[in-house]
Formats: structure tokens, C-alpha cells, sequence
């Protein structure tokens, strides 16, 4: 699945430490996601959209 967690991560003006902060989550879950080595929970991409105010098709799109 690829991802464009890392552009707005970038736009937000925010490190992987502080997302990670306000998204519950760790520094490392937010490095795996943004290297394609690991999908989050619907809910984690949920969360992540809601927190960006965008729809989870504009940070994931799924890949076959």
C-alpha cells in the first residue's frame, strides 16, 4: 500500500516524534508507515485522515 503520510506530515510542518505524539502512536509506527514496510489498523488510517482533515484515499491508496 502506498502512502502520503510523509507530505503531510510535511505540510503540517510536523516531526515523525510530534505526530506520532498526537496520533497515540509511536516515532517507529510513523517511520514503517511512511517507508510502505507496514499498513496501519483502519482505525490508525481513520485517525490519520481525521487528524489532516483529508479522506484516507488521499493518504492510501492500495496497490495489487
Amino acid at each position: 500500500m502506498r502512502n502520503r503520510l510523509r507530505v503531510y506530515r510535511s505540510m503540517t510542518n510536523l516531526t515523525q516524534k510530534e505526530l506520532a505524539e498526537r496520533l497515540g502512536i509511536t516515532r517507529q509506527t510513523v517511520i514503517a508507515i511512511e517507508k510502505e514496510r507496514y499498513a496501519p489498523s483502519l482505525e490508525l488510517a481513520f485517525k490519520m485522515a481525521s487528524f489532516f482533515r483529508v479522506r484516507i484515499e488521499d493518504i492510501f491508496q492500495y496497490e495489487e
